[in-house]
């Protein structure tokens, strides 16, 4: 199990989304990403695809206007 982060602070819906998509199709399953964001609306649409995509969220935190999305890569 590997640990990445992806910065997708300062982009706006749908590129939260997008950017976590093409990171992790190049991860293995059980690999972690810590995805940096600063859309609110990233807290519903990654956990959606993620439900959608078979991946897992494992945490989210909020840090003032920083939001910060955690997710477990499952077998897709």
């Amino acid at each position: 199990m590997a640990r990445h982060t992806l910065d997708a602070r300062n982009q706006l819906c749908p590129l939260p989304v997008i950017r976590t998509q093409n990171k992790i199709r190049n991860l293995q399953p059980g690999d972690v990403l810590e995805v940096l964001c600063t859309d609110p609306g990233a807290l519903h649409d990654i956990p959606a695809w993620c439900r959608i995509n078979g991946h897992k969220v494992i945490e989210t935190r909020n840090q003032g206007e920083e939001f910060t999305i955690v997710v477990e890569v499952g077998a897709s």
